[in-house]
């Protein structure tokens, strides 16, 4: 059955170097808008939800722009606010073989959404509205006001009965000197909050400081996972391995551990056109899955094939829907679909 879900986070402003140039190379620029939660909005959208947005945008023709374009995508935009001047923006340069792409943010700190004041927000109503709400460690990174704002937002949630999900996200770059032992008790309040959360082993080892005996990912994985699931009373976390292989295709496998028992995807190998909001590809996948009560082992399968699709197309936001997802479970082969 379908669900009201919504996403908290920033509405960014994408602008990317056509081609293969680099900035310096380039005079002119595509934009479009992006971030976390206009991707996960939209992704569940795609899959026959209503997808929401809990946002601030600037109240100018930038932020008309910005919802015009969120619109576009299938997001009501009913629960974003309007104040501020700004958005956040960043440039993105595509890589091309030995050399990397690059992504360079420009000030966001000052955006409508990281200076929004509390009483642009009525959270007691949001929780009213949906079934599901979704955080991004990015989201928890940028100040103490947005930190505020997004625990006392799933606070509300969880006392009407709503699900929350938290995506670790983890960007060390965003939290400073001090990063581990700053950024911990955040995340663990989120945990401590949360119902579906998306991590791998580096982020219990590094955020959470936690040990294992184990070296390698895959047996670090099983070990951490569950202590993580029985500390934080979390019903089920989820996340993905990615390898880089020789001829720049990438492989994929992803995990769901719910019940006390993990569950693995297929591993699938692929060419990469746009890397960006895979992640949330996959995030969008497991959320839908369970929501619509599929078994585990469909749920993971239907994450890891929404995440290899979303690497084939230009943007952030993942298009594809619930039956392109399903005919890319039974085969990597492409064709003329007629």
């Amino acid at each position: 059955m379908p669900k009201s879900i919504a996403a908290f986070g920033e509405v960014m402003m994408r602008l990317q170097v056509p081609g293969y140039a680099s900035l310096a190379q380039e005079s002119h620029l595509n934009y479009s808008f992006s971030g976390t939660g206009v991707n996960i909005a939209s992704a569940m959208a795609k899959l026959g939800h209503d997808g929401y947005l809990v946002t601030t945008l600037p109240d100018n023709p930038l932020g008309e722009a910005a919802i015009s374009y969120l619109r576009k995508l299938g997001i009501n935009t009913s629960l974003a606010s309007r104040g501020g001047k700004y958005v956040g923006m960043y440039f993105l340069e595509n890589g091309f073989g030995v050399r990397p792409g690059r992504v360079t943010y420009t000030d966001r700190l000052g955006s409508s959404f990281n200076t929004a004041q509390d009483e642009l927000y009525d959270f007691s109503a949001v929780a009213r509205v949906i079934d599901i709400i979704h955080f991004c460690g990015i989201t928890l990174s940028m100040n103490d006001g947005v930190r505020a704002q997004m625990k006392a937002l799933a606070r509300e949630v969880k006392a009407a009965g709503g699900t929350v999900v938290f995506d670790c996200n983890y960007r060390p770059s965003l939290w400073g000197a001090d990063r581990y032992a700053f950024a911990k008790p955040h995340y663990e309040e989120m945990l401590s909050l949360a119902d579906i959360v998306f991590m791998n082993e580096k982020d219990a080892l590094f955020i959470l400081g936690m040990e294992t005996a184990y070296e390698d990912r895959a047996e670090q994985l099983q070990d951490l996972i569950p202590k993580v699931a029985k500390k934080y009373n979390i019903s089920a976390l989820a996340g993905t391995h990615r390898s880089i292989n020789g001829d720049n295709t990438h492989s994929l496998q992803g995990y769901l551990y719910t019940g006390g028992t993990f569950h693995f995807s297929q591993a699938r190998t692929f060419a990469v056109h746009d890397r960006i909001g895979a992640g949330d590809a996959y995030a969008s996948g497991i959320m839908h899955g369970l929501s619509e009560g599929y078994e585990p082992v469909r749920t993971v399968n239907f994450a890891a094939s929404a995440a290899m699709l979303a690497h084939t197309v230009t943007g952030d936001t993942p298009t594809a829907n619930e039956r392109e997802i399903l005919q890319a479970m039974n085969t990597h082969l492409s064709d003329v679909e007629r």
